[in-house]
């Protein structure tokens, strides 16, 4: 058993000399220089190189940021040649810059228009690099590229997870926020920087390399900046949800802005806002009985009001010439009315939710030396949720794929979670060789009260079945009564830990070997044997003398990851224990006659009522993913780069969950037949890591960076997926026998293409477009019957089953296309069907006026703009329409055979067509239209 007890005592010793170390090594003499680069009309210069030669020959480079400002610490006392230089512009070189020890030089670099150079600067090339974090295929947006994402903070998680692709694995692409996870999505005008697929083997990370989302946001400022803007939005703007029958009322507000700038020589800080404010409408589209018993289609919008306030002070501060200390703060409120609406779920199921996170994040860098520099962070995050509201007596009526009724049936319930994380990180150079090694230390605590399901849920499997209890046919009963009861607290700990070192080895001038190796434990597992080697390269065939790159590159490697085992499944097995809270099934005719009355529970455990236990395999592993890649970069004419990449990823103990205590040799209608392997002690649902998982991807990368006025970046992807699970609250079709359900993973969606810029047009516009396309995503289809016992409706059917079912519903969809099966009797595979494919255009277009004599925020100021300015103050006006050409982006089809509606889409697919939930902000229209107005200085 793995002793955590021990590891902690080591890991604070190791954290506290770390620390220590940095501050006391942070003495020694070293000094730093820092500054400005701008044009002759002191607009700021993006992405100029900057470096330092001291009297050895040794040179440190920089690039200067979105603002033009560049930084060179840790600089040995003395004299240096310094030199700058951007295409377009006149090379710069200052050969008397003194640097002394314990001190910060400033230096304001102005570079003049190198004339002779203009027509070679049309045909410019984008450099490439053999250093393993400068990858071609990596998607890298700031400055204007970072206008063209959505404002609204759910949509930009939406859009980063289309961009991350399926490429991420199940679960999304982890989301880094200045090197922590779980933080906070940050305002969009507060993000500096967006980096996903940047150094996809790197050892310092754990999850899946290809898809890793990175957000870097606007430290404070040596001179007062800010803006402020308010977004707006109504139903007169947009096009109808094709699945509503009318255009109802609805209203987006969003406002704030962001402040920063000095508050001594040594601290400066930064400060954001933001207020949501949103008159949103949950589509309803359900089909149910009308009082005559036949069956309707049921539309319904309904008003779902949903609030968000957020803000995070920033402060850096410089305790010395050698030690930064980042202190950043944030707070969210957020509440939603008529929540767990929408679809076939009717109005009478909404409920209240709150919900507040507070965030503290500490993060201390140290350069130790010219070599060494260290940084420790720590992160502490509380959130607390709230569900209130809803009809807590009223069971649930749940009629398979056609409408859900009832009550809300959620209680009072609250769930209070606090998280915290601390690493330690030193990077290092000697030689030819760039090291990196660092320690991670995570713990939760979750606190959480469930009265979920207390009042029933009733199960019908078609409105056929339905129509028969309501109208009293005899026999005719509910097929299943699902109810809970007991203690609704539960809790639950978890700690998990990582550490890593890699070595960035330059062999050659022109080929660097990448070597890592990570390991990782946690508690409530037994098996913590997590080691996780990584292996890269980066070969430039054709570079000469000692320049490291040429116009091509070569890389490849290998790695493995392992995924943590979430701390949800820990607590539904300490809910779910059979003592702490019953969750029982019932299937006996006699007690479903009862409806609509619920029995109770004491009725229910004199009947000996089926109950659902939940627990971890205690063979449980985390799950982990081999992933292979071979890319080809190029540098093209006229500042093109490609790259073509083949990914390949194996998967091994993915998770699942199912039933092992499944009846064996059950006759279905007969709820008293077959024997239960582990005795009467009910469902035992046992989550496990008995899966498996395969990818092949070829990625085809093309950007361009003509000037501050136009780029872009495309990314072409195709691929294929198989797995036998598609998460851990994946249920196969037979608990029993697993043999059939290696098939399509959700994750298969075969061709994706993702387009975004900038581009600036005549009079002063700006546009920027965001264009994903993408063919359909696998979903399952079932029977909708539970033919095994195992109280699921997982069951898929055979091909002659649903070839019947198509033509008696006239559907032709490509999945009733039966004709190649060899044996019509044989069950389907998982993820037999195909949905609809997805487009959108997405565009911004912008209009800056600057005012007020000239400023130093070029390039239309220090946050984006519409348009260059060079003013002190700058309006822009903008708007940003979602789905520009009104195309329907149809959801998921109805899987169920049994349903009315099978095969049919019932909502739009929302989101951008990928991502856990799939989901954004609002599905209420099919295309939106958004008015900003923002002022800067």
């Amino acid at each position: 058993m793995f002793n955590f007890a021990s590891l902690y005592q080591k890991i604070a010793i190791i954290f506290m000399i770390g620390l220590s170390a940095s501050l006391s090594f942070g003495q020694q003499t070293s000094g730093t220089l820092r500054g400005q680069v701008a044009d002759q009309q002191n607009a700021v210069i993006i992405g100029a190189t900057v470096e330092a030669t001291d009297a050895d020959g040794k040179t440190k480079t920089v690039v200067t940021n979105d603002d033009g400002e560049f930084t060179l610490s840790g600089l040995a006392p003395g004299k240096y040649i310094v030199r700058a230089s951007q295409t377009g512009f006149a090379a710069y070189e200052n050969s008397d810059v003194n640097v002394a020890a314990n001190a910060r030089v400033p230096l304001n670099i102005t570079l003049g228009i190198a004339v002779e150079q203009q027509v070679v600067t049309v045909g410019a090339e984008n450099p490439i690099s053999i250093e393993p974090d400068n990858n071609a295929n990596a998607i890298v947006l700031k400055g204007a590229d970072i206008d063209a994402l959505p404002d609204n903070p759910d949509d930009l998680e939406a859009a980063l997870q289309a961009l991350a692709g399926p490429g991420a694995g199940l679960n999304g692409g982890q989301i880094y926020i200045d090197g922590f996870t779980d933080g906070r999505l940050p305002p969009k005008s507060s993000i500096r920087e967006v980096r996903i697929n940047s150094n996809p083997l790197s050892a310092e990370y754990d999850r899946i390399g290809f898809g890793r989302i990175e957000i870097f946001t606007k430290p404070g400022t040596d001179k007062f900046r800010g803006q402020g803007f308010f977004n707006f939005n109504d139903e007169s703007l947009n096009s109808r949800n094709p699945f509503a029958d009318s255009r109802a009322a609805y209203q987006s507000r969003q406002f704030g802005g962001n402040l920063s700038g000095p508050i001594s020589k040594k601290a400066s800080f930064f400060l954001d806002f933001e207020r949501r404010s949103i008159d949103d409408l949950a589509v309803i589209n359900a089909t149910t009985l009308d009082s005559n018993f036949n069956v309707t289609p049921f539309s319904q919008s309904v008003s779902t009001p949903l609030t968000r306030t957020t803000f995070s002070p920033r402060l850096d501060y410089q305790l010395n010439a050698n030690n930064t200390v980042t202190a950043r703060y944030g707070f969210t409120k957020t509440s939603n009315e008529n929540s767990g609406i929408g679809g076939f779920s009717l109005a009478s199921r909404a409920y209240n939710t709150a919900a507040t996170e507070h965030n503290l994040q500490l993060t201390e860098t140290a350069v130790i030396s010219k070599s060494i520099i260290n940084e420790t962070r720590f992160q502490f995050l509380s959130r607390g949720t709230e569900n209130s509201g809803g009809d807590t007596t009223t069971p649930t009526i749940q009629v398979f794929d056609a409408f859900t009724s009832g009550g809300a049936n959620v209680g009072s319930s609250s769930n209070n979670e606090k998280r915290w994380e601390l690493s330690n990180n030193t990077s290092w150079t000697f030689g030819n060789h760039s090291l990196k090694a660092g320690v991670r230390l995570r713990g939760i605590s979750i606190d959480n009260i469930s009265n979920n399901n207390f009042a029933g849920t009733y199960s019908f499997t078609s409105l056929d079945q339905y129509r028969n209890v309501l109208l009293g046919v005899g026999g005719a009963t509910p097929t299943q009564l699902t109810i809970a009861a007991g203690n609704p607290q539960a809790r639950i700990n978890q700690v998990d830990f990582g550490t890593f070192i890699q070595d960035d080895w330059r062999i050659r001038p022109n080929f660097t070997l990448n070597l890592g190796m990570r390991y990782e434990a946690q508690t409530n597992v037994s098996n913590n044997k997590n080691f996780a080697p990584r292996l890269g390269f980066a070969w430039s065939p054709d570079a000469k003398g000692g320049n490291g790159s040429g116009k091509t590159v070569i890389r490849g490697g290998f790695g493995v990851f392992y995924d943590r085992i979430g701390e949800s499944l820990s607590l539904a097995a300490n809910r779910y224990n059979g003592t702490n809270l019953q969750q029982f099934v019932v299937t006996d005719p006699v007690l479903l006659a009862l409806y609509p009355n619920v029995p109770s529970v004491d009725t229910l455990l004199a009947y000996s009522a089926t109950q659902n236990t939940y627990r971890l395999a205690g063979d449980i592993r985390a799950p982990y993913n081999m992933q292979s890649t071979i890319s080809f970069e190029r540098q093209l004419p006229y500042k093109f780069t490609f790259s073509a990449n083949y990914v390949n990823t194996r998967g091994f103990n993915q998770l699942r969950i199912r039933n092992i205590n499944a009846p064996v040799d059950y006759i279905y209608g007969d709820a008293s037949s077959g024997t239960r392997p582990f005795g009467e002690v009910g469902n035992i649902l046992q989550y496990e890591s008995s899966g498996s998982f395969k990818q092949n991807q070829l990625i085809f990368s093309l950007r361009n960076r003509f000037s501050s006025k136009l780029s872009f970046f495309a990314n072409y992807v195709l691929g294929k997926a198989t797995n036998d699970t598609d998460g851990a609250n994946s249920f196969p079709a037979n608990s029993a026998d697993l043999s059939g359900e290696y098939g399509r993973s959700s994750l298969d969606v075969r061709q994706r293409f993702i387009f975004g810029g900038t581009v600036q047009i005549p009079y002063g516009f700006s546009l920027n477009p965001f264009v994903i396309v993408s063919s359909g995503k696998p979903f399952n289809i079932t029977t909708g019957l539970d033919t095994n016992g195992d109280s699921l409706f997982t069951e898929r059917p055979t091909y002659a089953q649903l070839a019947a079912r198509c033509t008696a519903l006239g559907i032709t969809n490509s999945f009733c296309d039966t004709s190649s099966a060899s044996d019509v009797n044989a069950m389907i595979p998982r993820n037999y069907g195909s949905g609809p494919s997805f487009a959108t255009v997405n565009m911004r277009l912008s209009r800056t006026f600057g005012f007020g004599g000239e400023g130093s925020s070029g390039n239309g100021g220090p946050f984006g703009g519409g348009s260059a300015s060079n003013n002190k103050y700058n309006l822009t006006f903008s708007l940003q329409t979602s789905n520009l050409f009104n195309n329907t982006n149809a959801g998921t089809p109805i899987g169920n055979l049994s349903s009315s509606l099978f095969g049919v889409s019932n909502s739009l697919a929302g989101g951008f067509g990928f991502g856990p939930g799939g989901n954004s902000s609002s599905t209420a229209y099919n295309r939106r239209v958004e008015a900003q107005i923002r002022f800067s200085f």
